[in-house]
């Protein structure tokens, strides 16, 4: 049995106040956060930085489809007749492709998830050809549908979430 390392740190209400409001609006002042969650703008900051350390870390989310990247299209990829050296150079590959954003190992039906953003169907096409050209030996099923709306994205209600955290 391997046991698990990550060391988890326990949060409280306020820490979930906190992270709710900055998921919310990551540019909120500390006076405001301080307010809010009834503690001094200073005693807020050292929360702030110490669930940086663990939680979060301040990024900027960006919007493809106002770069001009109108297709955000989720792919599920089987593999089949791998060796580890060819499973190792499609996943270095993908994580060089600019166009992949995200990528998964996963559990089930499908062994890889990744999203790609192209500026329309001629370009995806370019983008997964060039992709099962070079790794066509390896590939067994492909499936690609397209993000037509987000409704909901990486949103964490950690005050709903408390009682299931550690």
């Amino acid at each position: 049995m391997v046991k698990n390392t990550l060391k988890i740190r326990k949060i409280d209400e306020i820490d979930c106040k906190i992270l709710n409001i900055l998921q919310t609006n990551c540019r909120a002042s500390l006076t405001e956060i301080a307010s809010f969650v009834g503690l001094s703008v200073d005693s807020t900051r050292k929360r702030i930085q110490k669930l940086e350390n663990i939680y979060f870390y301040p990024r900027v989310q960006i919007r493809p489809r106002k770069l001009g990247f109108n297709n955000i299209v989720d792919v599920k990829v089987k593999l089949n007749n791998h060796s580890e050296t060819e499973i190792k150079k499609f996943i270095e590959y993908l994580i060089k492709e600019p166009r992949v954003v995200e990528l998964f190992e996963v559990s089930g039906e499908w062994d890889i998830s990744l999203v790609i953003l192209s500026k329309d169907a001629n370009d995806l096409g370019n983008i997964t050809l060039e992709i099962r050209n070079k790794f066509g030996k390896i590939i067994n099923s492909w499936s690609e549908s397209t993000t037509l709306k987000a409704y909901k994205f990486e949103s964490y209600d950690l005050e709903k979430l408390k009682g299931f955290i550690g």
